[in-house]
């Protein structure tokens, strides 16, 4: 077994709950973590025996792109769109952290994390 990361894509997107964040956007930092058996691809060095994390990025960006007003809802399609397109994945963990949300007060980042 090994892990693949793909660590903190950074996007512009237009979610969260209040009507200007659909409005204006805010920026986000996505983090994926999939497990997967790598034996194959570890002896063969080919690209189709293992998860391209280039069409993993993909699947992220075009999820973001779509409005939503909770990060909990985008990261349940993320999960979806990754274990669709590569059902091999044992694993799967997806975090997606808002950067300075709008709550009141100064907060770096709120997260949120699923795994399948």
């Amino acid at each position: 077994m090994g892990k693949i990361l793909l660590e903190g894509m950074e996007f512009f997107a237009y979610h969260g709950c209040f009507h200007e964040e659909q409005i204006i956007g805010t920026r986000f930092v996505v983090e994926v973590e999939l497990e997967v058996d790598t034996t194959k691809p570890e002896v063969t060095d080919h690209l189709e025996d293992t998860i391209n994390y280039q069409t993993v990025y993909g699947l992220v960006r075009h999820e973001m792109e779509q409005k939503s007003q909770l990060i909990e809802h985008v990261g349940r399609r993320i999960l979806d769109s990754i274990k669709g397109t590569f059902p091999g994945i044992t694993s799967l963990e997806v975090r997606i952290s808002k950067v300075n949300p709008p709550i009141g007060g100064k907060v770096k980042q709120v997260s949120c994390v699923l795994t399948l």
